[in-house]
């Protein structure tokens, strides 16, 4: 049974225990991932959201509205067959991270960025193990090695449902720390989204908002919020 149905064909969602995890069933039947692999799940919490959302289907499925399930899926499907290569790509942020890099001017801009990354800076070496170097300006700045272990050491403790919220909180925030910050509860999702959003914040104060680009920072908000009750329901046990 695939996933992605077209229409609704069944009439409750109900969660399951299996051996290797908690599966979803609709009518009884188990739910599969788009590549047809069983789609089971660590926690029943999560589980209990994926059943959710497949409950809150009207007469089709829109995908666009099961973020959980889409999330499990990606797991299951893609970041488990391929979880050296993902864990490989995020663990690579930390040789650019947005928090190292920082504006030369206006110097009030400066100020705020220090202001709210150097604390984060300063988590990850006590927490992690990893100082970064942070410059002023684009050009790169090489990290040492020791640090980039450490993050890349982090990262791959991750199994690859953990991993997957990572990558979206990577990937949307231009931050590999800010994402470590987030799995550890360093700071709440709307705080987090916020230090990401600095240099965007401080052109806005300037020139006012972009009505296309605040519609695409609002999207990208969510979806970070999303990966995040992502790892969360990862984190609650029975």
């Amino acid at each position: 049974m695939s996933g992605w149905t077209a229409k609704r064909f069944w009439k409750e969602a109900t969660v399951e225990r299996e051996a290797e995890g908690f599966g979803v069933r609709l009518d009884g039947r188990p739910v599969k991932t788009p590549a047809k692999a069983p789609l089971l799940v660590p926690t029943r919490a999560l589980a209990e959201a994926v059943a959710a959302e497949w409950d809150a289907q009207r007469e089709k499925i829109d995908p666009e509205t099961m973020p959980v399930t889409r999330a499990a899926n990606a797991a299951i499907d893609k970041v488990a067959a391929q979880f050296d290569e993902v864990a490989g790509l995020i663990a690579a942020y930390g040789g650019t991270d947005l928090l190292c890099y920082r504006a030369e001017t206006p110097e009030e801009l400066a100020a705020r960025q220090a202001e709210a990354w150097d604390p984060l800076l300063d988590w990850a070496e006590s927490a992690l193990g990893a100082w970064l170097t942070p410059t002023a300006g684009v050009m790169h700045v090489a990290q040492s090695e020791p640090a980039l272990g450490a993050l890349s050491a982090r990262v791959h403790r991750l199994d690859p449902f953990e991993l997957t919220a990572l990558h979206d909180l990577v990937g949307l925030s231009g931050s590999l720390v800010i994402g470590l910050a987030a799995l550890e509860g360093w700071a709440d999702a709307e705080t987090l989204w916020a230090l990401s959003r600095i240099d965007e914040t401080w052109q806005e104060d300037l020139w006012g908002a972009d009505e296309e680009a605040a519609e695409t920072a609002a999207r990208k908000k969510q979806q970070f919020r999303q990966a995040l009750h992502f790892f969360e329901l990862l984190k609650k046990t029975d």
